[in-house]
């Protein structure tokens, strides 16, 4: 083993529907979730097939970057298992000392790599040794990704016949979050609005009238960050649309917020606004997304 390595970190998923309640005990971070909530999750994820390929995605986009540079690639999750602590610890035991991470978020780095320092930290309390985290910064704006966004939404929009592409809006989305982090000086709704304007402008002449979205808004009855989707398909409405093409520039993975949230929650509601609803898929294993991770990573080691 390489005593350097890399290190891809995401959100995690429940491996099956009985794993749920647990999962959203460490979202809620111990405190009781209400049995209709975990009702609700289970049904969205029955609805999408029983599971997420989040954390198989994340695992093939992490070998194929190990392929373009040479070395061993782990995959942490945030809320479930592999966590942190597990892989840092495996990490350790395989002679890796320094570990080049990058947070499949791609406006949240900050906030995940907190959390993986934490982790090493009570780690080396406890007399565990831990590698040294290099943590590459939010990569929403790095250009590969942004060539990878505009190309997927011009595969999207080869697809429609003149007089739909110019009744059509496009709506850059991503993950809402509680106002209260928002107002506390967290930088997300720039960083998603820079995603957004980079992917904008590589569209060009295919550019399309854009109005932003946050998304998946959570259960807790506070303030989230908007417009949410149906609010931003109203506004297309009004504008005289006839169709939404959703772009989930926040989202590098498929996972149930796209799977259910976008394919069928927000389907069903731009129908009920007389809206036909088209979405780009996430990049995956786009070779655009390995590029912005390799051209990341690259200036780390």
């Amino acid at each position: 083993m390489n005593d350097v390595a890399l290190l891809l970190v995401a959100h995690g998923t429940p491996d099956s529907i009985d794993q749920i309640p647990a999962f959203l005990n460490n979202i809620r971070r111990g405190r009781p979730t209400p049995a209709e909530i975990v009702e609700e999750v289970q049904r969205r994820y029955t609805a999408i097939g029983g599971r997420s390929p989040l954390v198989d995605t994340t695992r093939q986009q992490a070998e194929l970057l190990s392929g373009r540079i040479g070395l061993p690639c782990f995959v942490a999750m945030r809320m479930w298992h592999p966590y942190m602590h597990e892989v840092l610890e495996q990490a350790a035991a395989q002679g890796v000392r320094k570990l080049v991470s990058v947070v499949m978020a791609p406006h949240s780095a900050f906030v995940y790599e907190q959390v993986l320092r934490e982790s090493a930290a009570k780690l080396a309390a406890n007399g565990t040794p831990v590698p040294e985290l290099v943590v590459a910064p939010c990569i929403g704006s790095e250009p590969a990704l942004l060539d990878a966004f505009a190309s997927l939404i011009r595969d999207q929009l080869s697809a429609l016949d003149p007089r739909e592409l110019a009744r059509t809006v496009l709506i850059p989305s991503a993950h809402s979050l509680p106002m209260r982090v928002v107002e506390a000086g967290d930088p997300y709704p720039t960083l998603v609005a820079e995603t957004a304007q980079g992917v904008i402008a590589r569209l060009g002449n295919d550019a399309l009238p854009a109005i932003q979205a946050f998304q998946s808004q959570g259960f807790t009855g506070e303030p989230w960050l908007g417009p949410d989707l149906p609010t931003v398909f109203q506004r297309a409405k009004q504008t005289g649309a006839t169709s939404v093409l959703v772009a989930p520039v926040g989202f590098l993975a498929e996972h149930v917020e796209t799977l259910y949230d976008l394919d069928i929650e927000a389907k069903a509601i731009a129908a009920e606004q007389g809206l036909v609803f088209r979405r780009t898929p996430c990049p995956g294993t786009h070779s655009g997304l390995i590029d912005a991770l390799e051209a990341v990573v690259r200036k780390l080691l």
